[in-house]
């Protein structure tokens, strides 16, 4: 730690909080509990898993810098002893949130978590520089939030979490642990409808991050959604005030006009409850509009600011495995490298290749992996893709996992397709027909493994 920052835990707060007994006095300055990630400074917290044990690999973390442990047995090294780790480490998670002053923003929903809390970063930062945290990565589970609010600076005045869930109560436990002031869903998908039978059931596993809404604070609903009045029944049963955005007449915050910007994304005119807000949405696509939306809602909501927000939405492009862009080697010239290969729902999907669609290309590639954790509806979801291909004018498309066969088969005779079973194959069907000025989409889920083929893309290899 430089200068005179007050460090992020000393080992008596540690032991307050988490009920444990301290060897030794000692302060840190971050949390971790992948040994991988552990710096100088760090707290090394000793989670034990369904296949490892963190205990093990303690010598690794104290090599790399770590200046305390929070373990479950006595070592040598620094540590505080608990009984429970993972409880543990919930109870830094609960302790840090308890000292917070500033106002605390939960993003959950089916797509566009991870894009909405970064660009609510990036904007709320531009406000208060250096006073604002959020959540690394997706870190956004039963492990990463409370690691992420533990890690939570005791001067912030902002933080924005990300909530995930695939299972009933999983998200009621992470709001409660967060507390926001602010609770946003950005979109309801088929996403994990294998756990929950219905979209109705989704919409009900999300609204309850409502549950754990500070109180008099707001829900950011999403107008557009068939599960609109379930969502602001859920929040008005919490007390929240209800922002609805959207992308026409109706929505609290809405678009009053969009056209596509130089650049490739979006100038945007639009309405909030207060303001009127001209801005530019650089990445490109009409969901990264509606994000948009809810980011101006939330800032709003905790007294930001509305010019430094459209600044920041100006100047973020896509992250990478959601959105970002590229230009590739393709033979004696470039083409254009759409990576959205980080996870993908039907409503993603569609989104995305409208947006393929709309780009200006001499060819248009999809390479779309398996949806997963679709359950009885993944034939169905899978072969209802052809329409959206089809409006994209896709030329090619290149089907990854077994799950594509119903797709596969509908397009048929219909247009140029490949049907293979990895990412490797894959990769070599795009390097044998990949052609200058092609625009390439590569759009799956996470353990589809597309990510291979986007660095091979990338790397020229």
């Amino acid at each position: 730690m430089s200068g005179t920052a007050p460090p992020l835990w000393t080992s008596g707060e540690i032991a307050e909080a988490t009920g444990g007994a301290a060897s030794a006095a000692f302060s840190v300055s971050g949390v971790a509990f992948d040994s991988r990630e552990v710096g100088p400074g760090d707290l090394f917290v000793a989670l034990k898993g369904e296949a490892t044990d963190g205990h093990a690999f303690l010598d690794k973390a104290f090599a790399a810098g770590a200046a305390g442990a929070i373990v479950s047995r006595p070592i040598a090294q620094p540590h505080v002893l608990v009984a429970d780790t993972s409880e543990a480490l919930n109870a830094l998670g609960r302790a840090a949130r308890a000292r917070m002053d500033g106002k605390v923003i939960g993003v959950t929903g089916s797509v566009g978590k991870t894009s909405t809390k970064e660009a609510l970063f990036a904007a709320l930062d531009r406000f208060r520089p250096g006073r604002v945290h959020r959540s690394v990565k997706s870190y956004n589970n039963h492990v990463g939030v409370p690691l992420s609010l533990a890690r939570m600076p005791r001067d912030s005045l902002f933080a924005v979490l990300e909530m995930g869930m695939n299972h009933f109560g999983e998200l009621a436990a992470l709001t409660r642990l967060v507390r926001p002031h602010v609770a946003i869903v950005t979109a309801i998908a088929p996403a994990h409808i294998e756990f929950f039978g219905t979209e109705e059931a989704i919409a009900r596993a999300k609204a309850e991050i409502f549950e754990g809404l500070e109180q008099g604070g707001t829900a950011i609903i999403p107008y557009d959604s068939p599960h609109r009045d379930l969502l602001i029944d859920h929040a008005k049963a919490q007390g929240a005030a209800i922002v609805t955005f959207g992308m026409g007449e109706g929505a609290d915050v809405r678009v009053s006009a969009a056209v596509p910007a130089a650049t490739g994304g979006t100038l945007v005119s639009a309405h909030l409850p207060q303001a009127e807000l001209c801005y530019t949405v650089a990445a490109p696509g009409d969901h990264n509009v509606s994000n948009s939306l809810a980011l101006l809602a939330a800032v709003e909501a905790v007294g930001g600011d509305l010019a430094a927000a459209g600044l920041a939405l100006a100047d973020m492009s896509g992250l990478p495995g959601r959105g970002a862009r590229s230009l590739i080697a393709a033979g004696a010239g470039r083409a254009l490298l759409i990576d959205e290969s980080y996870n993908a729902n039907p409503l993603s999907m569609a989104a995305t290749l409208r947006q393929l669609g709309r780009e200006k290309a001499a060819r248009r590639i999809a390479v779309l992996g398996a949806m997963k954790e679709l359950g009885g509806s993944s034939d169905a979801l899978h072969a209802a893709l052809a329409e959206p291909l089809e409006q994209a004018c896709v030329d090619l498309a290149i089907l990854v996992g077994e799950e594509m066969a119903p797709l596969a088969q509908r397009l048929e005779g219909r247009l140029a397709l490949a049907h293979v079973a990895d990412a490797e194959q894959a990769t070599q069907i795009v390097r044998d027909r990949l052609q200058p000025d092609d625009a390439i989409l590569v759009k799956g889920s996470n353990s589809v493994g597309l990510s291979r083929l986007v660095a091979a893309l990338s790397d020229g290899e």
